[in-house]
């Protein structure tokens, strides 16, 4: 149970590829203007993570060393053509929104970088217990982006929920009438991903600083000249 609480707190705090790892950049801030935007996406790159480790673990056996990489490749290109296809099918919507950014998985690193470190190293069930929980930090920081963007840019939450939960569905929050355009251009979510940076990086250096000594009952404190 503890290597599985190891590979949750790393996939989604002390390794998350978004704030630490720095992967996957492109589509996290393209996309995250709203929050559908990016949980659409986090799902399907969550998708496509936990597959990929769990047929690279379940091969890593099989491939030969010298080919890896191409296997690796066509593995992952396979997943997100088939959930690619089933977003178009099903979220065509949401699919016209996302546009490039969904084939462009194939290309996030972090998915290439979990099946060469994680997967080619370790038995299916943790290989895919490490692809659902790299998969979950990389969709929190896209809806915690995308939410904070939406906030500052339209002054709403969770508009456009109907293209996930169908046409009627309308979960539309307004919390207020203008909106600061620079939250949704590109340097807003620059701007918003360095802050969310900056505030893991103060989290854990107070969680790290070392705690005073605590001085047993009876005995005066240490006095400092």
């Amino acid at each position: 149970m503890s290597q599985y609480r190891q590979i949750a707190l790393d996939g989604l705090w002390h390794n998350n590829p978004g704030l630490v790892q720095l992967l996957g950049l492109c589509p996290l801030l393209a996309v995250t203007t709203s929050t559908v935007n990016g949980l659409g996406l986090g799902i399907a790159t969550t998708a496509v993570l936990a597959l990929s480790n769990l047929s690279v673990s379940l091969l890593r056996d099989v491939v030969r060393p010298e080919i890896r990489i191409p296997t690796y490749v066509i593995i992952i290109a396979s997943l997100v053509t088939a959930v690619e296809l089933a977003i178009n099918a099903w979220f065509h919507e949401l699919y016209r929104v996302l546009g490039i950014f969904i084939p462009l998985i194939v290309t996030n690193c972090a998915i290439i970088g979990r099946a060469e470190a994680f997967a080619s190293r370790n038995r299916p069930a943790p290989a895919l217990a490490d692809g659902l929980m790299m998969g979950a930090g990389f969709t929190a920081v896209l809806v915690v982006l995308g939410s904070a963007r939406e906030l500052l840019g339209q002054g709403t939450l969770l508009s456009g929920a109907h293209m996930m939960l169908g046409g009627g569905a309308d979960l539309t929050i307004h919390l207020s009438q203008g909106g600061f355009l620079l939250a949704l251009l590109p340097p807003g979510a620059f701007i918003g991903l360095g802050l969310m940076v900056a505030l893991k990086n103060v989290i854990d250096g107070r969680l790290q600083a070392p705690r005073p000594a605590a001085v047993p009952a009876g005995e005066p404190a240490e006095r400092t000249a």
